[in-house]
């Protein structure tokens, strides 16, 4: 006998709760109209027969996949080398492990991926999309808008012009950058460069704002872009050393940036924070903790941005009931423009400064 047939069936439980099979239905499906002790009768029979749902089944009747994919709008080589990518899908996944809905994870290698991300998402397989580390000129948003998809977005929307319904999760970058800067400031430092990270990217735009707003006549050259990597780091503290030699602090985007400027910074000769002092931003423990010196930078709460991320996501659906999804994106909440949540950072004093 083939392990299909031999599983239990709706029929095999409402015999076994003495109730109809509607009304195992209604139970397994979360609908309501079921009379408490009804429900825990069927909840029982459920635990003892050890009846799974048939999820095709289910979606028939709730339209619900109970799958949310994930989209990261980088490559797979940067997703896996770096710990942020790690520690906010953490927080996705615990949330949507809480409310027993999958995580899909879509990576776009190129450009060609975000065609297959779009379709996919349009073909119905989920029930909405946590999107993030999006740059200026993605198309995904556009694609995503037209599959029609509840979708939550990591980071304040400045790839449209168009943002009527868009919700998203972020992190005050420019406060928190002003803050580390003024800090840096505050110990005497003059000549305090700013390491970027790519600015076609909204965190990275707006942790520079913050750096001009403290350093406002600072010289253009003492701000060096790079791409939130180690290596980035690496080249462009080399080339502010190269053309600034006399700076004494850097700011860098964030802590796998300022890691790599330390290790330039050693091998050069200067100490740290004598010479130059340095700080950085995410405080990632696996990162922060283990430079040499241990890095300040500034923390922000990268699992709970993925947490709040998907339960955007989730009560909007819930909210939207099981009924037919309409044209253009739905947002969870549907608001009158943007909808955003901004969570505050906080600077975190180590060695380097």
């Amino acid at each position: 006998m083939s392990d299909t047939a031999s599983r239990p069936t709706l029929e095999a439980v409402a015999a076994r709760a003495g109730v109809s099979r509607a009304t195992v239905s209604r139970v397994v499906n979360g609908s309501d109209g079921v009379r408490e002790p009804l429900a825990e009768r069927v909840r029982q029979a459920v635990e003892e027969l050890g009846y799974v749902p048939n999820q095709a089944a289910r979606s028939l009747v709730t339209r619900r996949h109970d799958a949310v994919a994930v989209v990261i709008a980088e490559p797979e080589a940067r997703v896996f080398a770096d710990p942020f990518f790690a520690l906010q899908l953490r927080g996705i996944s615990q949330e949507l492990t809480a409310h027993d809905s999958q995580l899909v994870l879509l990576l776009t290698e190129g450009r060609g991926d975000h065609t297959r991300v779009g379709r996919y998402l349009a073909g119905g397989h989920v029930d909405g999309a946590l999107v993030f580390s999006l740059h200026l000129d993605d198309p995904l948003p556009g694609l995503i808008r037209r599959a029609g998809v509840p979708t939550v977005f990591g980071g304040r929307p400045g790839w449209s012009d168009d943002a009527d319904g868009i919700v998203y999760v972020d992190s005050d970058n420019r406060g928190g950058a002003r803050e580390a800067v003024r800090h840096l400031v505050g110990l005497g430092r003059t000549r305090v460069a700013h390491i970027s990270g790519p600015l076609d990217q909204t965190s990275a735009a707006d942790r520079l704002d913050g750096y001009r707003d403290v350093m406002a006549d600072a010289d253009p050259r003492l701000v060096a872009e790079s791409d939130f990597t180690h290596a980035g780091g690496e080249r462009a503290m080399r080339e502010l050393l190269d053309r600034c030699p006399d700076l004494d602090a850097v700011f860098a985007a964030n802590d796998l940036t300022a890691s790599g400027a330390l290790r330039v910074l050693r091998e050069r000769g200067l100490r740290v924070p004598e010479d130059v002092a340095v700080a950085g931003f995410d405080d990632m423990l696996p990162v922060a903790e283990q430079t040499e010196p241990p890095l300040t930078t500034v923390r922000q709460d990268i699992e709970e941005m993925g947490r709040l991320m998907a339960r955007l996501l989730l009560r909007g659906l819930d909210r939207r009931g099981p009924g037919p999804r309409t044209g253009g994106q739905d947002a969870p909440d549907g608001p009158d423009g943007p909808s955003g949540i901004v969570l505050p950072t906080t600077l975190v004093r180590r060695a380097s400064a």
